[in-house]
This record gives C-alpha cells, sequence and structure tokens, in this order.
C-alpha cells in the first residue's frame, strides 16, 4: 500500500487521517466510564465520620481534597496547598493554599474552610477515624490570613504532610459540612449528581473545577458488585468498563489471556485479620487468643482464599508501613499448640463461636476455610454473612464473637489499638503508653524502635489473629488509562482516568 506525502506529513504532525476520523472522533466523544466496588459506602458520603474505607474510594480526590494528595507510590505532593513548611523543630507546619479555588456551589476555599475542618475533626464527640492520632496531637489552627494555616502541633509529626493527605483530612464545605454524607461539596473535579442505594453512585464533573479543561471523563458511575462471579459476568458482558480492586481472583488467568482486557497488580497498606472481641469470654484470655493464632495457617489462607496472592503479616502492619518487622515467627501454624492453650486457659471444648463475615469474597471464601482450621482444634465457628451496612451496625460496634476484616487504612495502629471503645475491645495501658511515647518522640531512631515494640506488644497480646496484607488486582478494558493498580490509601483518583484514543488506520 502506497501513502502520499499528505498522508505522511498528517502522521508526523499527529493529525487524524480522514478515512479514520469518524472513528476517532467517536473515541474521542467516549467521556464516561462505569466502574465496580465491592462494597457500598456506609453510612454516607462524609470520610471524615465514617470509618469506611469503602467511602473513600467514591469520594477521595473526587469530590473532596485535602490540602496535600498520597500518589499512587505513596508519594506525598501538594494539591489544595500550593506548598507548606515545617518548622525546625517539627512542631508546626504553614500551608500556603492555592489561589484561586472554589467548593462546587462557587464559594471560595479558604484557610477560614480549612480551621473549620480541623477543628470540626478535633472536636469531643468527633467520630472522625483519625482523631487520636492525628487530629488531638493539633494544639492551634491558625488562619493567619485567607491563603495561609499554620499547624501547631503538641509533639512533632513528620508524617502529617501524609496524614492530610488521607480522606479523614479532606477540607469541607463550611456550611454544608452538616449535610455532606449525603449532599457533598467539595473543591474536587466532581460532583454527587445520584445516588441509587443498593446499586449504583454517579458522578458528574464540576463546571467550576480548577483544572476542568484536563479531566477527561464527564460521568464516571460506580456499581456496587460483592459477588464475585456477578464481577466476572459483568466484565465479560461489557455491562462495567473496569474493577480497581477486583474480588474474583480465580478468574484472573481468563481475564490475562483475554486481549479485550488489561490486569494490573500491585500493593495495599492492608491487614487482614480474624478479628477478636476481647471483651467477651473467653477471649479476654490472652491465652486463647494465643491459641486462635496458632491454629490459622496464614499460608493456606493466602492460597485458599486470595489464590496466593498477598503476603502474611504477623502484626498490624504491612509490609509497605514505615517500621515494618516480619513477626509472622511468633504464631506458625500449630494446632497442637492451639489445643494445649486453649486447654491451659481451662476452655472446655468444643466451644462454640459466631464467624461474622462481611461481603468481600475475603471474608465469604477466607471464613470457611478459617472455620475448618478452627474445628481442628475444638473451636467450632457458625458462620453468618452478613451485608455491609449489617457489619458496620453489628460487629463495628462491638457485638460479635469473630469476624474477618481489612483494615485498608496505612498506620492505623493508634486508631484501632489505643481506645478501648474500638470495636475489639483492647484494652492495655502498656500500649497507649508506647503510642504516647512515640508521639512524643522525635528521634528517627528513637521512632524506629518503637515502632518495633508497638508491633510486637500487638503480636504478644495477641490482640487479633494477624493474616495478610492483601495484593490489589485491576482489572479493565484495554483502552482505559490511569486507574489505580496499588492503594497506599483507599482512592480512586478519577481526574487521572481517561480512555486512550483508537490507533489510525491507513
Amino acid at each position: 500500500m502506497s501513502v502520499d506525502r499528505r498522508t505522511v506529513n498528517a502522521l508526523l504532525a499527529g493529525l487524524p487521517l480522514a478515512g479514520a476520523l469518524p472513528a476517532a472522533e467517536a473515541q474521542s466523544r467516549k467521556t464516561s466510564v462505569v466502574l465496580a466496588m465491592i462494597l457500598e459506602p456506609a453510612p454516607g458520603l462524609d470520610p471524615t465520620v465514617a470509618p469506611a474505607a469503602a467511602i473513600g474510594e467514591i469520594v477521595h480526590y473526587n469530590i473532596f481534597e485535602g490540602l496535600t494528595k498520597i500518589a499512587m507510590d505513596g508519594a506525598v505532593t501538594p494539591l489544595l496547598a500550593a506548598d507548606w513548611s515545617e518548622a525546625p523543630d517539627g512542631k508546626s507546619y504553614t500551608f500556603r493554599l492555592r489561589k484561586g479555588v472554589t467548593f462546587s456551589d462557587g464559594a471560595p476555599l479558604d484557610s477560614a474552610a480549612v480551621k473549620f475542618s480541623f477543628e470540626r475533626a478535633k472536636a469531643e464527640g468527633s467520630t472522625n477515624k483519625a482523631k487520636k492520632a492525628v487530629f488531638d496531637n493539633i494544639s492551634s489552627i491558625a488562619a493567619y490570613d485567607p491563603l495561609t494555616v499554620i499547624l501547631t502541633l503538641n509533639n512533632a509529626d513528620p508524617t502529617m504532610p501524609f496524614r492530610l493527605g488521607e480522606n479523614t483530612a479532606v477540607i469541607l464545605h463550611p456550611s454544608s459540612a452538616a449535610t455532606a454524607a449525603t449532599k457533598p461539596i467539595g473543591t474536587g473535579p466532581y460532583k454527587l449528581e445520584s445516588w441509587n442505594k443498593g446499586s449504583s453512585i454517579v458522578l458528574v464533573k464540576s463546571p467550576s473545577f480548577r483544572d476542568a479543561a484536563k479531566v477527561k471523563l464527564e460521568k464516571v458511575t460506580f456499581r456496587f458488585i460483592n459477588d464475585p462471579s456477578a464481577q466476572v459476568a459483568a466484565l465479560l458482558a461489557g455491562d462495567i468498563d473496569g474493577m480497581p480492586r477486583f474480588g474474583a481472583y480465580q478468574a484472573l488467568k481468563q481475564f490475562q489471556g483475554d486481549k479485550r482486557f488489561t490486569v494490573e497488580m500491585g500493593s495495599t497498606a492492608g491487614k487482614g485479620i480474624l478479628t477478636i472481641n476481647n471483651r467477651k469470654k473467653p477471649f479476654d484470655d490472652v491465652r486463647v487468643r494465643r491459641a486462635l493464632s496458632h491454629a490459622i495457617d496464614r499460608k493456606a489462607f493466602i492460597d485458599g482464599a486470595q489464590e496466593g496472592l498477598g503476603k502474611p503479616i504477623g502484626s498490624h502492619f504491612a509490609p509497605t508501613d514505615l517500621g515494618y518487622v516480619d513477626l509472622t515467627g511468633m504464631y506458625p501454624y500449630d494446632p497442637e499448640k492451639a489445643k494445649a492453650l486453649l486447654k491451659e486457659a481451662g476452655v472446655t471444648t468444643p466451644l462454640n463461636v459466631t464467624l461474622s463475615l462481611p461481603p468481600p469474597q475475603y471474608a465469604r471464601k477466607g471464613g470457611e476455610i478459617v472455620a475448618a482450621m478452627l474445628a481442628k482444634v475444638g473451636v467450632i465457628a457458625k458462620t453468618e454473612n452478613l451485608e455491609w451496612a449489617q457489619w458496620l451496625a453489628g460487629p463495628f460496634k462491638g457485638n460479635f464473637d469473630l469476624t474477618i476484616v481489612n483494615h485498608a487504612e496505612p498506620l492505623d495502629y493508634a486508631t484501632a489499638y489505643a481506645d478501648p471503645k474500638y470495636y475489639f475491645g483492647y484494652d492495655s495501658a502498656k500500649f497507649r503508653g508506647l503510642v504516647s511515647t512515640l508521639a512524643a518522640t522525635s528521634n528517627s531512631r528513637d521512632k524506629a524502635r518503637l515502632w518495633r515494640d508497638i508491633q510486637r506488644q500487638l503480636a504478644e497480646d495477641a490482640v487479633n489473629v494477624f493474616i495478610w496484607n492483601p495484593a490489589q488486582v485491576a482489572v479493565f478494558k484495554t483502552g482505559l488509562r490511569g486507574l489505580w493498580n496499588s492503594s497506599p490509601i483507599a482512592a480512586n483518583d478519577l481526574a487521572a482516568v481517561s480512555w486512550a484514543p483508537p490507533p489510525v488506520k491507513i
């Protein structure tokens, strides 16, 4: 086939050919995408008052933004803050806000909105998950001028820029914060169009967004599909365009061999655990909790419930976390040791318990594996399947024996274990002392030692059975670009997502 000079020049200039123009224009007009998530946000869309990671997967970076941004590789970059500086003693941070930023209703973002949001997060009665770990350490929030915010800390915290990039630190509209769970108004590239409870959430591009011209997708629909078979069927049928956190691991080879799809794998900050209600007998006895730890074969769980995709852990830290130490050797799989510890604790077997399972496959399929392992040591676990809202209203309120859940947030040890009121009821003055000492420590070597001590304390107390750090698997149509394939935090940066133009045919 011969190509004339005009065609060559058009190709070199990056221009579409006349014969390919209709297809190219059709592709360029593809400005919508349908993504699937395993869990629906509950109870609402305000990540500053509710703990569910599923909230951040929808709203973080899309509707709501923070001062800083955590990239897919974990790097911290400016977002609503144009830049920031840290005092030499590490006890204050000065953030300079971007000029010309507005909320989706046109109201300007200023230092008063930041001050309002952070004071709300640290107020008495706040249910912000990061209250203890982050906001209680902020002694004052000064709106120095409309574009300058100064945070003064009780104790130096070099992780503060990272923490302010988590969804717990997004900046809310002062006039609409009370209704942010159902009518969120933020500074992000999208706004809420509709929420069909139990089915889907639709976001549409916000025309007032400061960089609207760079946002390629006009509309994003999130569908909620927790059944693995239904996830596979929806992808194959074209009902969804992708799933950033694909749950049907058993179908991966099928998609890897299909040129219509792209499969990418990465890491997460998750800690998958068999959670134990430390308030209930006989689980208030550390020997019983240690018995459960010896009863679980981590590798068999990862192979059976996760198709081998994941890493074993021995405490409430992920391998990607600062200060991680491998403690899996403290509780090797040893059913006989588990039986001996139960006997030593005076537990009469069979011990009948309830194992509550939320919707994700790691819990439903993993629950069967865990129940079989526990049965071998005389613990008979009756499984109950719960929807996500039921899990939040039941086990997460402390009404459970055992449950399986992935704690997706990074460095959440203080939130989860330094609060005796947290759902599994761990109450250790020694552990709280370690956390307090760490918070008051600025020396990097001392911090590293304390992080190790914190992990060891949780493992020694066998607070929960620490099983695995999940991998992330993203499956999407070939041609869709920009989806995260790793999750240092639970988020989907939709402003970075677009459809690739089709190849030019000549």
